[in-house]
């Protein structure tokens, strides 16, 4: 088994959350992961970008080369396309659709939707709304690891562990709000 996933968004968006729950997940499966990030401005709305590597075989690389990436995971459109040199030919690409317009010049939202609607293997969710019908408007990101979830290939009760493990320290309430927005996102997502 092998994954080589690229996790995309902005600051504050909870992309490294994302990779910490993967991360703990694929440890209790048994396999071997690396990653490596990229803050960007460091700073709220700044790109951020993390490689997340996951195989059952010894990894020598934390960084995924152009074209290697079997799953694009991000919490906004654009930042999805902004990565696609970097998907495999069957990748998949699972995005949120609501935007983080933090640019002047955004590009128009209709043309990034339509453009991702056009790709094979793509899932696209609003990933904002369901989070907040779940009572957890701040788990978009944890929304969109459950639309994800069937696509790596870990059981997902692990996810569920790891959500548990990440959280615990905020309280039970948390955890379970957060366990919650994973199940909406799996539900989502079929």
């Amino acid at each position: 088994m092998k994954k080589d996933i690229i996790l995309a968004g902005v600051g504050g968006q909870g992309i490294l959350s994302i990779a910490t729950v993967i991360g703990e997940a694929a440890l209790k499966e048994g396999l071997f992961i690396k990653q490596a990030e990229v803050h960007g401005m460091s700073q709220r709305g700044g790109d951020v970008q993390s490689n997340l590597r996951i195989s059952s075989e010894a990894i020598a690389s934390d960084l995924i080369p152009k074209g290697g990436a079997d799953l694009i995971i991000s919490l906004e459109p654009m930042e999805s396309l902004r990565y696609l040199p970097y998907l495999s030919k069957d990748g998949w690409i699972v995005t949120n659709t609501v935007p983080f317009v933090n640019i002047p010049n955004y590009p128009d939202q209709e043309k990034l939707i339509s453009e991702l609607k056009g790709r094979k293997n793509t899932i696209l969710v609003d990933v904002d709304t369901i989070a907040k019908e779940t009572g957890n408007p701040r788990g978009s990101n944890i929304v969109l690891l459950g639309a994800c979830s069937h696509l790596l290939g870990i059981e997902p009760t692990k996810f569920e562990e790891g959500i548990r493990r990440i959280f615990a320290r905020k309280g039970e309430e948390i955890v379970e709000m957060n366990i919650k927005a994973f199940k909406a996102g799996q539900n989502s997502a079929l």
